[in-house]
């Protein structure tokens, strides 16, 4: 049976690779792009070029940004004394469209997961112990609620107890093997509401 040409079929394998993105989802995606007039995929590309250039870390919270620090960061009104941890970016936007939290973040890109090779040195949690330095009352671990997540906040949690500060992580609503993304302001308050202290 012939397959697809050799172009169509790298860009194909390109779809592929996308987290999620199954064969025919792949295959719907090429042949979009293949029905766009020239231009249209021209600034298709450049959207994803400008975006690799322009799109960098938040040098405070690693936050995805285009200046040295994110909005949020730069925001004098938020309390700075609280900090919540989180796996990525999408979790930040997930929190902010509660309209509850009002502290900062730190955004670790990821959790340990040792047989997939994410050790401590591939996360963020140097950039958070240093920020712990001075006038951080609590962190809040907001790490999804799997066997990955909690071994990260537990391990996180005994690094920072000799800073003195308070470690909780999210209680209610949040369920076991979800992911905080999809889960509705609601519940994200009421998790947010009622964490609980870390026993180290």
């Amino acid at each position: 049976m012939p397959g697809y040409i050799a172009p169509l079929e790298g860009l194909i394998e390109k779809f592929r690779s996308l987290p999620g993105v199954g064969q025919k989802t792949a295959v719907r995606f090429a042949f979009s792009i293949l029905d766009m007039p020239r231009e249209k995929a021209a600034g298709f590309a450049e959207a994803i070029l400008a975006a690799k250039d322009s799109i960098r870390l938040c040098e405070r919270c690693q936050n995805i940004s285009d200046s040295a620090l994110c909005d949020i960061c730069g925001d004098e009104s938020r309390d700075s004394g609280l900090i919540c941890v989180v796996e990525d970016s999408r979790a930040v936007l997930a929190f902010e469209r509660t309209r509850e939290y009002r502290g900062l973040y730190h955004i670790l890109h990821g959790t340990l997961s040792p047989q997939n090779g994410v050790g401590p040195d591939q996360l963020k949690i140097r950039e958070l112990l240093q920020r712990l330095t001075g006038g951080v009352s609590e962190v809040i671990f907001a790490t999804n609620p799997s066997v990955e997540g909690e071994a990260t906040a537990m391990y996180i949690s005994r690094l920072i107890a000799p800073f003195g500060i308070k470690a909780s992580r999210l209680a209610l609503g949040i369920p076991v093997g979800g992911d905080l993304e999809y889960a509705d302001e609601v519940t994200l308050a009421r998790a947010l509401e009622g964490r609980k202290l870390i026993d180290n």
